[in-house]
């Protein structure tokens, strides 16, 4: 059977079968090993994706505990710094009233002192006019030829004569 052309519909099918084998046989030596690691890959990817997802919610929700943790330590850091401030207020009233209280002690002492001193002063300066009044008197009775009072002046100005014209 000679065709027009020299086409040999048997080798065409020969052809066409070996074809369909090859397909076949790439089909089951490549393309399912193919497909399944680019299945097992996608799947890999999703998990890592999830994965990387629930890090994701995990960190935020450690960064806002952290943050809630910051925000009460740096409240109780207000808290600290006012009662260290009212503290070092009261102390410092403490000691300034302590001081007041110390002043005014030393104050009433140093009058109390001085009023001792002026008392001591006092007797002394009276003893010692009594002393002088005695001595005048020894001294007055003692030179009984002179005037009493002349005597007195003379004793007072420093013992000198005073001549009185009688």
């Amino acid at each position: 059977m000679n065709i027009p052309l020299n086409i040999d519909w048997q080798q065409i099918l020969l052809h066409w079968l070996n074809l369909a084998i090859l397909i076949g046989g790439l089909y089951f030596l490549l393309y399912k090993p193919v497909k399944q690691f680019m299945e097992k890959r996608e799947a890999h990817y999703k998990e890592m994706e999830e994965q990387a997802a629930g890090k994701l919610e995990e960190a935020s929700q450690i960064k806002a505990t952290y943050q809630a943790k910051i925000d009460s330590a740096e409240a109780e850091l207000r808290e600290a710094r006012i009662k260290a401030q009212q503290a070092v207020q009261k102390s410092t009233q403490e000691q300034l009233d302590q001081a007041q209280a110390q002043a005014k002690q030393i104050i009433e002492q140093a009058r109390a002192q001085a009023e001792h001193n002026k008392e001591r002063m006092l007797k002394e300066s009276q003893r010692e006019l009594k002393k002088l009044a005695t001595e005048a008197a020894e001294k007055i009775a003692f030179h009984a030829d002179q005037d009493p009072f002349d005597q007195f002046l003379n004793l007072a100005e420093g013992g000198g004569a005073h001549d009185k014209v009688r």
